[in-house]
């Protein structure tokens, strides 16, 4: 079976048979506006973004097959959020509250490139990547979404597909990050005053030293001091 390969960069769900479409699967015979409704169906989930496609065509039988490459699952939760960066310490500070229809969404899109089963096993999978970045799930710490999910709550029409997913504004979201950003500097704060506490309560339960008392020598004085009577005793040897 003879075969040739098409890489194309299209506008998600906005393909049309026009160029650089047209002008490329035009001259292999294929049906052009049947491959454009199929990359459309595939990339719905990708509107407004740049998405590589590739075309496998059959030359013997004018048949296709589409593949869809897809972004990194992280910068596609960044973009859902509208956030420049992830969190550099996951475990302590979370930077942003990604609402479920948000991680199903981005599911449906990945969903072809992840070792996933079915579409509750991607949006868990989706779920640990939130773990590593710092972002909550509808309000809920990474671990317990995933319990959430699991014990089929009521996301899991939603996860299935039988009721529809709910839009989030860019707005909404943004304003629960600065909320966020605002109690991480808060305890920050909190934890450089308490470290400036402990040092002053270390630095006031020393010991004085006693007026006229001799300093202890410091380590390296002593090692020095040491050596200079190991070198002394020799000599005074000699003279003897």
């Amino acid at each position: 079976m003879a075969t040739e390969t098409i890489d194309l960069l299209v506008n998600g769900g906005k393909a049309s048979a026009g160029p650089p479409l047209g002008p490329k699967l035009g001259p292999t015979g294929i049906p052009v506006n049947k491959v454009v409704d199929a990359i459309n169906e595939k990339t719905a989930e990708m509107n407004g973004m740049q998405v590589p496609v590739k075309v496998t065509i059959n030359k013997d039988d004018k048949s296709f097959e589409i593949s869809i490459g897809t972004p990194p699952t992280a910068a596609l939760i960044k973009k859902e959020l509208g956030l420049q960066k992830a969190s550099g310490k996951a475990q302590r500070e979370m930077v942003a509250d990604i609402p479920i229809d948000n991680i199903i969404k981005v599911a449906r899109i990945k969903f072809d490139s992840l070792n996933a089963s079915d579409m509750k096993a991607a949006v868990l999978e989706l779920i640990g990547t939130c773990t590593s970045m710092g972002i909550k799930v509808e309000g809920l710490m990474p671990i317990d979404a995933i319990k959430a999910v699991k014990e089929k709550n009521e996301w899991e029409a939603r996860i299935t597909g039988k009721k529809k997913l709910e839009e989030h504004s860019a707005a909404e979201m943004k304003a629960k990050q600065v909320e966020m950003q605002a109690e991480i500097a808060e305890h920050r704060a909190e934890d450089a005053k308490e470290a400036a506490e402990e040092a002053a309560e270390e630095a006031a339960a020393a010991p004085a030293p006693v007026e006229g008392e001799a300093k202890p020598a410091a380590e390296g004085e002593k090692s020095a001091e040491g050596e200079k009577k190991e070198e002394a005793a020799p000599a005074a040897a000699a003279k003897e």
